[in-house]
């Protein structure tokens, strides 16, 4: 079978899908080991037989819900290809918001960052790679997971510490910059239900108080483990901002404010550390 015919078929297989088009495209490139622009510069090529059993196995497991992340065993982030597995969250576009904003403020270039509950490393490792002179470090409380981070950061020679523990109990600090990504979904979200999240760990996902349990923690430990005029930036849900916002505000927090993501949603509210002397 052709490329194109098998990417033919392989759309309306996936149809259900949102992304149909591109799951299949991504699929087809990791059975070949090629780019999407060799998929279409060579879509005439026929596949082998072994390749297109392979093509086929990995379309029934996507057909189930499977994300195409798992099946790949990569989803790439900021430009990069990041290992996942089970263990960790899938990297999204709209995280890379938090990695622009973090880049752009005015930290030292020697600056002390860490990345709380890590997962697959993208946000660390991502840090570490733009700003080389920082010095980073990733935290997770799976090991499974922080394991993953370590193996990417290998991977990408991104030099960073790695710590197992929850939050902020294994850091020493103080830091300029601390960072997370943390789960804030509440455990009655129908979302849960839907899509690549069904095979996400849920410890990664899910907080309580109606998803606003480990935010309010990380706000609470970082208080201790900010320099003066540190930043404390937060990924949370679409609809959380202003509750994370009164989390920083009553933390004494300065400077408090929410980003957009590319959907134009609260995605990522930050604030800068003032202690009661400055």
């Amino acid at each position: 079978m052709r490329i194109d015919e098998a990417l033919r078929q392989a759309r309306g297989r996936l149809a259900s899908s949102p992304s149909a088009a591109l799951d299949a495209e991504l699929l087809l490139c990791h059975v070949l080991g090629q780019t999407r622009t060799w998929l279409f510069t060579w879509s005439d090529r026929e596949l082998e037989a072994n390749q297109q059993t392979a093509f086929e196995a990995l379309l029934a497991r996507r057909e189930t819900g499977e994300p195409v992340a798992h099946l790949t065993g990569e989803r790439e982030f900021f430009g990069r290809p990041f290992r996942v597995t089970a263990d960790t969250l899938i990297p999204r576009p709209d995280t890379e918001t938090l990695i622009e904003i973090a880049l752009a403020l005015p930290l030292p270039d020697d600056a002390r960052v860490v990345d709380l509950g890590t997962g697959s490393g993208a946000i660390g490792v991502t840090l570490a790679l733009e700003k080389p002179h920082w010095q980073v470090a990733l935290v997770d409380l799976s090991e499974a997971a922080l394991q993953v981070a370590t193996d990417n950061a290998g991977q990408m020679n991104a030099p960073v510490q790695c710590l197992a523990g929850s939050w902020l109990v294994p850091c020493e600090g103080p830091f300029d910059l601390i960072v997370s990504n943390p789960p804030y979904i509440d455990a009655s979200d129908h979302h849960l239900d839907e899509g690549d999240v069904r095979f996400e760990p849920r410890s990664a996902l899910v907080a309580d108080d109606k998803g606003l349990a480990d935010l309010a923690e990380i706000v609470r430990q970082a208080t201790g483990k900010l320099v003066d005029g540190g930043w404390l930036m937060l990924e949370h849900g679409f609809e959380q901002g202003g509750a994370v916002r009164a989390l920083l505000d009553e933390a004494g927090f300065q400077d408090v404010r929410t980003a957009q993501d590319l959907g134009g949603n609260d995605r990522v509210t930050l604030g800068r550390f003032a202690s009661a002397s400055s």
